[in-house]
């Protein structure tokens, strides 16, 4: 599946979506710059606390998505140890540990804001010492009935799994977990891309759905694959490309 191809099921879908989708304080209802919270998606929220991966799960790792903002308030109440991802990257990644939040502030900690103003930037090497990522949990622009996700087509994901994959915290047993509304599921199989992230799970306002994932996914980042400036904007990539030459 191509760009071109991926961008038609995207518009598809985000037609669907501003039916049921949250407005951003900042972006309104432009999901190309954000992936939105949408209508019930606290029933998304329950059907993963509820799950054995989350209820096993000591470090996870939960995209900065508007759709996760009640997952990672949860997170945070139960000492789970979080890393998440700035807007873009572009300041890095974010520790939140369970002794960095005071009773009461749950509830902005889970936010963009909150967790840059309690949270520590972490680096990959810090991360790496931190031990194998329990359950990864992200939002989505689409995601196929067998795993493929994709995003609002910058590769962020694709970015934050190739570095985790490369320190080697995340492997083919790491569970990803999708979190969408029912209308984002496109109810076919779709052909993964080499650089396509295939999720274990898609949870949705209404149900939780196994792929029976049976594709292997990328092993680290394709640096030839880059887009142009993405090494210049994005710490950790930096950050990792030292790491690598040090081999």
């Amino acid at each position: 599946m191509n760009k071109q191809e991926k961008q038609q099921i995207r518009l598809k879908v985000w037609e669907k979506l501003k039916n049921v989708a949250l407005p951003d304080s900042r972006f309104h209802l432009n999901f190309e710059e954000y992936i939105p919270d949408f209508e019930d998606s606290l029933k998304a929220c329950d059907q993963i606390i509820k799950s054995e991966e989350y209820k096993k799960s000591k470090l996870l790792f939960i995209t900065p998505d508007n759709c996760l903002t009640t997952t990672r308030e949860q997170a945070i109440r139960d000492g789970k140890n979080i890393i998440v991802s700035t807007y873009g990257i572009y300041r890095g990644l974010i520790l939140i540990a369970k002794d960095m939040i005071n009773k009461g502030d749950e509830v902005f900690a889970s936010t963009l804001d909150g967790l840059e103003h309690f949270g520590k930037n972490i680096s990959l090497n810090e991360i790496k010492n931190l031990g194998k990522i329990d359950i990864m949990l992200t939002g989505a622009s689409a995601v196929s009935i067998n795993g493929v996700r994709f995003g609002k087509g910058h590769g962020f994901f694709d970015l934050e799994w190739g570095m985790f994959a490369d320190i080697k915290v995340v492997d083919e047993s790491t569970p990803i977990v999708a979190v969408v509304h029912d209308v984002q599921v496109v109810d076919f199989d779709l052909e993964p891309s080499n650089t396509d992230i295939i999720v274990d799970w898609i949870v949705t306002n209404k149900k939780k759905l196994s792929t029976k994932r049976n594709k292997s996914r990328p092993s680290g980042i394709y640096w030839d694959l880059l887009e142009k400036g993405m090494l210049e904007a994005t710490p950790p990539l930096q950050e990792l490309k030292k790491i690598l030459s040090k081999k």
